[in-house]
């Protein structure tokens, strides 16, 4: 104990904005969190919300405070549970405005093979986009869809189908229920990791989010 004292006295204890500094620095790759696969992946898409401040829901109505939400998009290997691609955006940003980049991001490590994704997803780019690049599209489709091709027969032949089966069938065939796979990544990084992000700075809350889900998926792999 004589000898700890003896090394740690005079040492300089860093406070709080110190570390906070030095944590927004840190370069944060959740590619390297990942388990590598030479198998083609099956992904599931989702979005959820992350509170900007740790104030409460209470105190936001008693205050009239109005601050927003981040929006998490991942996609999420349905095999291995672990997140293969994130984005950070705005609570006004759709959801289907970022598969793209989810999938792009998701090959640059994976073979994607199939993307399973809600029907918030659901527009004739984003069939477009997937079946030129030879991906499955396995999207819910929206209620009231005709089946017309419009600049989209990957999105025709989707409604076709789906209107040809009931939709417990249809998710049967394509394992659709497996989409809650994203939807626990979600619940275990909140109930572990918070429901909100400390950093002021969007570019910081979006670092400390890729540090949570590179975290999650250490964790995951070790299970």
């Amino acid at each position: 104990m004589h000898f700890l004292s003896k090394h740690i006295e005079g040492l300089k204890v860093p406070d709080y904005s110190t570390i906070d500094r030095r944590t927004n620095k840190l370069d944060v790759r959740l590619e390297e969190s990942h388990v590598r696969s030479n198998s083609p992946v099956t992904i599931a898409l989702d979005s959820s919300g992350i509170k900007v401040h740790n104030g409460g829901d209470w105190i936001r109505h008693v205050w009239k405070v109005k601050r927003g939400y981040l929006k998490i998009h991942f996609a999420v290997d349905i095999k291995t549970k672990q997140v293969v691609s994130m984005d950070v955006s705005s609570e006004k940003v759709h959801d289907g405005k970022r598969l793209k980049r989810l999938v792009n991001r998701a090959e640059e490590s994976f073979r994607v093979r199939r993307v399973l994704a809600g029907g918030a997803y659901d527009s004739r780019a984003n069939f477009n986009f997937l079946d030129g690049r030879h991906i499955k599209p396995v999207i819910r489709i929206r209620k009231g869809s005709v089946p017309k091709s419009r600049r989209s027969q990957a999105r025709k032949e989707a409604v076709v189908e789906q209107q040809a089966f009931k939709p417990r069938s249809w998710s049967r065939i394509h394992r659709f229920g497996n989409r809650w796979r994203v939807e626990g990544a979600y619940s275990c990084i909140k109930r572990i990791l918070g429901e909100y992000v400390s950093a002021k700075k969007f570019v910081n809350m979006a670092k400390e989010m890729a540090m949570k889900a590179a975290i999650y998926n250490r964790f995951i792999a070790m299970v």
